[in-house]
């Protein structure tokens, strides 16, 4: 019996999620652009930016996870892997019967991925510390992104109220969620595409 319960568990949890183009509109594909944008930045910053010799390889590293972080969300964007993950563990739930629980566990899940999100950006500082200088705004917008992450996560509603609403802008209606998911990659492009044009200061 126990042979049997993987695909039991992929076929309930396919039945409630199938791959498909989550955000088939204009701001989707957009977001999904900027993702990828910030991707090939990170990853050409990484490969190219003449970090100091002292630092370099904490900085090629903290370059290289930020074009993984950025590939995967731009994956993500599109695919709602997370809905997977949430159907998964609802037939989990069902399973194991426990899903008169599930409230708890997702509690404990919300104050794991705090946890989770607090610790990375804490070795991140550690690790850049130093050349906060270089990096300061590329951790900013890592910062951002791992907030709209956490806020998506755990979905209080009166922040889903506010980045769920719109900025008029002349005649434009331009989502705040939108804004606030693509602020952190265009932070990370930009501190990338800076350090690249600097690539005859740092020689020590």
């Amino acid at each position: 019996m126990e042979a049997d319960t993987p695909p039991g568990l992929l076929d309930c949890a396919l039945s409630q999620w199938s791959p498909q183009i989550g955000d088939p509109g204009l701001t989707g594909w957009l977001t999904v652009s900027i993702y990828v944008l910030a991707a090939v930045i990170a990853a050409v910053t990484a490969w190219r930016a003449p970090f100091p010799r002292r630092s370099r390889a904490r900085e090629r590293f903290f370059w290289w996870a930020l074009a993984l972080a950025m590939l995967l969300l731009a994956v993500n964007k599109q695919l709602d892997l997370q809905s997977f993950l949430t159907a998964t563990g609802r037939c989990v739930a069902v399973a194991e019967g426990w899903y008169d629980e599930r409230r708890d566990v997702q509690r404990l899940f919300i104050l794991g991925l705090g946890y989770a999100a607090v610790v990375s950006g804490l070795l991140m500082l550690w690790l850049l510390w130093g050349t906060l200088r270089r990096s300061f705004f590329a951790l900013l917008g890592m910062v951002f992104v791992l907030g709209f992450v956490m806020i998506r996560a755990v979905g209080f509603h009166n922040f889903d109220r506010l980045i769920n609403s719109t900025l008029e802008v002349e005649f434009l209606s331009i989502p705040l969620n939108v804004l606030f998911e693509i602020s952190g990659p265009l932070l990370i492009a930009l501190t990338g595409l800076i350090l690249q044009r600097q690539r005859k200061r740092y020689r020590y």
